[in-house]
């Protein structure tokens, strides 16, 4: 499971790393070191210029929403969900096989937290978890593969500029040894040389899937952090610290 990110870059860094021609960005992003479910994200996608355009989809830097609302849902509370689709039956799941075949995405992150149970007990006899930060470890960003929906809101105006809600999910797959240690799940990234396989939209079905990878043996450190990320309302550098454990 990925549950909680840190995402700091600069949209304009973005923009150059990814490659961007088109940002929809209306304003950017504060820095966020405790990226949390229904938070809005950054995503790299590919879309045609416009909805009647035959040109070419264009790679576009978007803000969303995470926590995937399907097309078809009658509430956006169900979002917060489906922050996670498990690759295993992602293709399968009604919630997310028609955004696998064409609504595929980027989420940058600088890296992401998981638990640890450890031998203390809190007060009510459950064992105290210590957060990791896991990241790349040339400091580098992490794309994590993702998918998008665009989802209707139907008590909205037919000329509303808001009636469209645009939200996305982060792809997971086993962790390996080292990291599953930590933790059983981890984000699916997607490779520099596949990101364009990967989010254009004309890309086969049948194949995406194996566009995507765990993270190479030694790419990615974990270390211990601070337990102020437990809190949401916690956010600053000082969450992705390493703190030495005892």
């Amino acid at each position: 499971m990925c549950g909680r990110y840190a995402s700091s870059r600069r949209p304009e860094d973005l923009i150059e790393e990814f490659e961007v021609v088109d940002s929809r960005v209306p304003e950017p992003l504060a820095p966020d070191y405790n990226v949390a479910p229904t938070k809005e994200v950054y995503a790299v996608v590919e879309r045609p210029p416009s909805k009647e355009s035959e040109e070419p989809p264009e790679r576009q830097l978007r803000v969303l929403r995470w926590g995937l609302v399907p097309s078809w849902a009658k509430d956006v509370k169900i979002g917060s969900r489906m922050i996670n689709a498990r690759m295993e039956t992602v293709a399968e799941k009604p919630a997310y096989r028609r955004a696998l075949a064409s609504r595929r995405c980027l989420l940058p992150a600088d890296g992401y937290f998981e638990w640890y149970p450890t031998d203390e007990q809190t007060k009510s006899g459950k064992p105290k978890k210590q957060p990791f930060f896991i990241r790349p470890k040339d400091g580098g960003t992490l794309a994590m593969a993702g998918l998008y929906e665009i989802w209707r809101d139907p008590a909205k105006a037919e000329d509303a500029d808001d009636r469209f809600l645009w939200t996305c999910t982060v792809i997971t797959t086993d962790a390996p040894d080292d990291l599953g240690k930590i933790h059983d799940r981890m984000p699916l990234m997607v490779e520099p040389d596949q990101w364009a396989a990967w989010l254009d939209p004309r890309t086969e079905k049948g194949s995406v899937l194996d566009l995507l990878v765990p993270a190479a043996p030694g790419l990615l450190e974990a270390y211990p952090v601070s337990t102020m990320v437990n809190a949401v309302k916690n956010n600053g550098p000082e969450l992705v610290e390493p703190l030495a454990l005892s």
